[in-house]
């Protein structure tokens, strides 16, 4: 094998002309011969012992070329890139120049390779990073949804209200018609849950235990079901039932069932607490997410195609295993929902751009700053797996490669590169929707000021979370904060 050119073309995709001799030619011609000897029948010879120049007088010498083509291809190729020193992203488009003959033949493979990659701005950047408050309110609401979630529901003898579960019996017809899946029995619908298409709960609220009722609907426009979207249709409802939830008074008892702590006060702490943590972590993310968005938007790279096919692929195969996983079929899927795999394929080149991109700013990031992860850090990296999904080390160690955790470490080390040199600041919403209004206003001089005033007190009461409505005095609003 012999490498007649290299070159290099745009979108990082490398034009290599490579040529096979006659010695490797004939080898692989050889390998052709034994491969389909026994499919050729010759006259005086059992299947698969007539010689190959028999063969080849009877056929033409070329009789074995394609297959040996094939044959002396892979070997070839694998062979020019590790010459050329080509890192592949993807598959090469392969082409014949020329006739192949005894001699040897030729052949151009263009391949896409990693692209060289420049690093613009990655340290000293800023980006927005949302303060973290955790008012009274935040607590109440957790501690409400304790209390949903610790409720039960108990019967009454009165019409259905909103917020009730109605114990019912249904049954959809369409023209006159009952259709499929439009029938259930003995089925709990909590009442303003919107689980059922628009109109149907409306309807049954009112209804008693006993009592039955046809419910005229309209299916929405873009219902799954294409015999069913748009269509105006009668369900015929019996009530059987009606209970309402009776919800736990929020007391230290209260406390004592739902948590490990003795008092409503301790509970409400812990809460306060975990909320911080949540949002603070979140905070961390969206400010991680939006300067990495800046460091792979300030590379220079020469992207090929492949790499973002690629990553668009795993996103629609990732997607396929978790319909599997729910024990959805893939082609049902496409069915419900009117689409198609390609229309999916190309949805995803979008996102699958912004990460081939990050992926690539992230290894430039490893070069420059001679990032590393020793054995030590592998193996507590393995270690606090282990510990978050509660399994044995050993079985992490069993269905996670190093390799993989090598590289969540090195990733984890190049991005807090980024984090601890960049700067966060406070969000400017009052600014913006400031500047929004009186570009959204022109004319009347007033109107801007107007709009922008109104749009600022908006952003006002969106930032600051702790500001009551009404202040009667500085003392009350620090004692509520103080209880929460």
């Amino acid at each position: 094998m012999s490498v007649k050119s290299c070159e290099k073309m745009e979108k990082s995709l490398v034009a290599l002309t490579i040529e096979v001799g006659a010695q490797e030619f004939q080898a692989a011609v050889e390998k052709a011969y034994l491969k389909m000897r026994k499919r050729i029948n010759v006259s005086g010879f059992r299947p698969g012992k007539a010689p190959r120049k028999i063969i080849e007088g009877m056929y033409g010498q070329e009789v074995f070329f394609e297959e040996a083509i094939n044959i002396a291809f892979p070997d070839a190729y694998e062979a020019a890139v590790k010459e050329q020193e080509l890192q592949p992203v993807g598959y090469p488009s392969v082409e014949m120049v020329g006739e192949a003959t005894k001699d040897g033949f030729t052949f151009k493979a263009v391949v896409p390779v990693y692209p060289e990659v420049t690093l613009g701005e990655y340290k000293g950047l800023s980006a927005e990073k949302e303060e973290v408050k955790v008012s009274a309110a935040d607590v109440d609401e957790r501690i409400q949804q304790m209390a949903d979630r610790n409720s039960r529901l108990v019967s009454v003898d009165r019409a259905a209200k909103e917020g009730d579960t109605a114990v019912i019996d249904f049954e959809g017809f369409l023209d006159g018609t009952p259709f499929d899946g439009g029938k259930g029995e003995n089925h709990s619908l909590e009442l303003g849950s919107h689980s059922f298409i628009p109109g149907f709960e409306e309807q049954v609220v009112g209804m008693k235990a006993g009592e039955e009722k046809d419910l005229d609907v309209t299916f929405p426009e873009d219902y799954p079901s294409k015999d069913l979207a748009g269509k105006a249709v009668v369900f015929k409802v019996k009530c059987h039932e009606v209970k309402e939830k009776e919800i736990p008074a929020l007391d230290d008892e209260f406390a004592k069932d739902v948590s490990e702590f003795d008092t409503l006060k301790d509970l409400k702490a812990d809460i306060k607490r975990q909320i911080t943590e949540e949002r603070q972590k979140a905070a961390g993310s969206a400010f991680e997410d939006a300067l990495m968005e800046q460091v792979a938007a300030n590379i220079t790279a020469d992207v090929p195609d492949a790499m973002i096919e690629g990553q668009a692929r795993q996103y629609v195969d990732n997607f396929k295993n978790q319909l599997a996983q729910q024990g959805i079929p893939f082609d049902q899927y496409m069915k419900i929902t009117n689409g198609s795999e390609a229309k999916m394929l190309e949805d995803a080149k979008e996102p699958a751009t912004r990460q081939v991109r990050l992926d690539l700013a992230l290894a430039a990031i490893m070069k420059a700053e001679n990032i590393e992860a020793s054995d030590e850090e592998v193996d507590a990296e393995y270690q606090k797996l282990a510990e978050q999904y509660g399994i044995d080390l050993e079985m992490v160690k069993k269905y996670i490669q190093a390799e993989q955790v090598k590289d969540q470490v090195l990733t984890r080390k190049a991005v807090a590169v980024v984090v601890d040199s960049a700067v966060a600041v406070k969000p400017e919403k009052k600014k913006k929707a400031a500047k929004k209004a009186e570009e959204e206003a022109p004319g009347d001089e007033e109107k801007p000021k107007k709009a922008a005033k109104k749009a600022a007190k908006k952003a006002d009461e969106e930032t600051d979370e702790e500001k009551p409505k009404k202040r009667k005095t500085a003392k009350k609003a620090d004692k509520d904060e103080t209880e929460a």
